[in-house]
Parts: C-alpha cells; structure tokens; sequence
C-alpha cells in the first residue's frame, strides 16, 4: 500500500478551467489534484497507475499511525479521501482488459487512474494506417502529436473529476479539469465500482 503523500495545496480544480483558478474545497477533486501532483512528480513515460479512494477519517481510525502523514486542513475536512495506489497490478497492454478484472470492497469509495496517451489534431486520425501496431508507429511519428497524462476519478455516488496535463506545459497551473475530458475512462472506472 503507497498512501498519496499530502500536498499541502489549498486549491483544487474547478470544472473546465485550470488547477490555479477559484479554489474549491469538494473532496474528489483536491483527492484528484493530490494524486495527478504525486504522478507528475514521478516524470513521464509511465505505465498506467490506479488508486483506490477511501474515506480519510476511516483510514485513520483503521490505520492511526498513518494520522501524521495526513495533517492538511483538506485531509481533516468531513469527506476527506486519501488515495492508496495500487502496487501489484497485472502487466497489461490492454487498459481496458485490466479495469474489465478490477472490483472494488465496499470500504472504497472511489478509484484513480492515471494514463499517458497521444493525442493528435482532429481529422488527422483518418490518415492513420488501419493496423494497430502501424497507426501507434505513425502516432508516435506524427509531427503535430501531443503526450498528454489523464487522471480520471470517480466516486461510488457517481461524480468524476478528470484532469489532464500536457508534456509541453509540464506544471501544476497549467492542468486542465473538467467532467467530460475522457467519457471512456470514466465510465469504464464506474464499472468498477459496480461490482
């Protein structure tokens, strides 16, 4: 179990805009925030990571020696959640087989992800070779190409942050947030607390 240590941040992401605009106090998105900044911290070219989100006052009273790690303002706030990334997970190059396996006890309360991916201009794609391992050879290749990392979370109640921040404007200000950036990998993540 690796605990997402605290950032300190008093800010989290607001819908559609970037991490430094109004702050917010909504415990999924500082969760979220935390966990993209504990990523980024790690560099790029990273398989993907998932974390599970637990309720921050249970954790606790579960685990008391973890009390000092967890000492922000946010982390005592009621509804807190503190991520636990997930170690042991199997190697895949199937992100969709992977969360298709994954279920979540009743003791979280939402899951993390986060993934590096291309992305390339609209229309572009049409010109892409129609075998996969040729189209990810030309995507890498493509001059206008762009690496981005999402970190999608969602909650059991159904709520979901996305924030997703580009290799090119590598910084915690520049991160962009809102709902609907990766519909796919919310959803996928929702499954997974489904069951």
């Amino acid at each position: 179990m690796v605990l997402v240590p605290d950032s300190s941040s008093s800010s989290a992401p607001n819908d559609s805009s970037t991490s430094d605009s109004v702050p917010t106090a909504e415990p999924l998105a500082v969760a979220a925030l935390e966990t993209e900044r504990h990523v980024a911290s790690a560099g790029w070219d990273q398989n993907p990571r998932v974390f599970a989100l637990v309720d921050t006052a249970a954790l606790i009273a579960a685990e008391p020696q973890l009390a000092a790690s967890l000492d922000s303002a946010a982390d005592q706030a009621p509804g807190a959640l503190s991520a636990i990334e997930q170690e042991d997970l199997p190697r895949t190059a199937n992100l969709e087989s992977l969360l298709g396996r994954m279920a979540w006890p009743d003791s979280v309360d939402g899951v993390a992800l986060a993934v590096e991916r291309i992305v390339i201009p609209p229309g572009a794609e049409r010109d892409l070779p129609q075998d996969p391992t040729a189209a990810v050879d030309a995507l890498a290749e493509h001059p206008q190409r762009e690496d981005v990392r999402l970190l999608v979370a969602v909650h059991r109640d159904g709520r979901a942050v996305c924030l997703l921040r580009q290799r090119t404007n590598d910084s915690d200000d520049r991160v962009a947030t809102g709902e609907d950036i990766a519909p796919g990998l919310v959803h996928a993540l929702r499954l997974t607390l489904q069951g």
